[in-house]
């Protein structure tokens, strides 16, 4: 791993790099998701659940038969492996998989395991913040394909990678750092992580595969500014619009036009407020950040929207848990004619 480099786990020095520094997928690639543990044949498994696993290892993309998925005596494998064909054929049917991720998102996953989504997100996300310099930017990427736990004390807001929390808890790596939720209902306990600071930044890198920094994205704090300069990131690469984003502590906008909830909580919450209904404080305080998007080329956008704000809530649920769904970007950005290139 190169000095700058991050997010190795994705994947992306398995890929060829096509135009505008977007990812096309190898055989090395699908070999690692046929690598999965659910994929990958146990002990158990029957002669022609071995025979295809060693086929599709040896030519990915090869086509394969009713017949061959029927011939496998486990039903759980069966499953496994239709759905796993079914996702590879649509995402190796586009250009990219950047056009893959919004082909899927534009059509509907339904039937698509989310591990396979989660996968996906996380390579074209690595490909969006190539050669992103901002420590803050990097870790704030981290919500596009990983849930976080919310942690709020001490004029803080620490958002901290569900998994990594879960799994100190379980080990008892309590410290003093940060209350943050295990599960819901449970009393708050503390689980010794690292905030990344400006005097730590450097780190980052070098333990960007351990997702093991929490991110204080509380007002005027770097990690508010990081979320914003990763969505302009990740929106330009995705959708080909330039755009600047900025986190404001509420929206005071009579003429509030437009909206894309960034997860189903915040959706939920700004929809009812748009819709004029009364929201009590305390759902209200799951927002946890709110930005204001401004498109550089107002032609791009919807006639009604053009030259105003689109805001962007991001809020947690009432487990303090957060779970960003950037497929939301692909319905929800007033973009004329949803003419998104990849």
């Amino acid at each position: 791993m190169s000095p700058g480099d991050f997010w190795v786990a994705s994947g992306h020095h398995l890929c060829d790099v096509a135009e505008h520094g977007r990812l096309i997928g190898t055989p090395e690639l699908w070999r690692a998701f046929l690598a999965r543990p659910e994929l990958m044949p146990p002990e158990e498994a029957c002669a022609a659940e071995r025979a295809l696993h060693a086929a599709l290892m040896d030519t990915p993309l090869q086509a394969v038969e009713e017949a061959r998925l029927a011939a496998l005596a486990d039903a759980d494998a069966r499953e496994n492996f239709s759905q796993f064909l079914a996702f590879r054929d649509r995402v190796a049917a586009a250009p990219t998989l950047e056009a893959g991720w919004l082909a899927l998102y534009r059509e509907g996953v339904a039937g698509i395991p989310p591990i396979l989504l989660q996968m996906l997100t996380h390579l074209v996300a690595r490909s969006a913040l190539e050669g992103e310099g901002d420590p803050f930017a990097l870790r704030a990427g981290e919500l596009l394909y990983r849930a976080q736990r919310v942690g709020i004390h001490q004029g803080a807001t620490l958002l901290a990678d569900e998994e990594v929390v879960e799994m100190r808890g379980r080990d008892g790596g309590f410290g003093a750092l940060g209350q943050l939720l295990v599960e819901a209902g449970a009393p708050p306990r503390e689980v010794e992580l690292d905030v990344l600071t400006e005097a730590n930044a450097t780190a980052y890198h070098g333990r960007s595969d351990a997702h093991d920094f929490a991110l204080d994205i509380a007002e005027g704090r770097d990690g508010q500014r990081g979320i914003a300069r990763m969505l302009e990131r990740f929106i330009r690469h995705m959708f080909g619009e330039d755009v600047s984003i900025r986190a404001v502590p509420v929206i005071e906008d009579h003429n509030w036009t437009w909206h894309v909830g960034l997860d189903a909580e915040a959706s939920a919450i700004a929809n009812d407020l748009w819709r004029g209904k009364k929201v009590k404080q305390d759902r209200l305080a799951r927002i946890l950040w709110l930005g204001v998007l401004e498109f550089a080329d107002p032609s791009r956008v919807l006639p009604r929207v053009a030259g105003r704000p689109v805001y962007l809530p991001l809020a947690m649920d009432a487990a303090n848990r957060l779970r960003m769904k950037p497929q939301n970007l692909v319905a929800g950005l007033p973009l004329v004619g949803k003419e998104q290139a990849a």
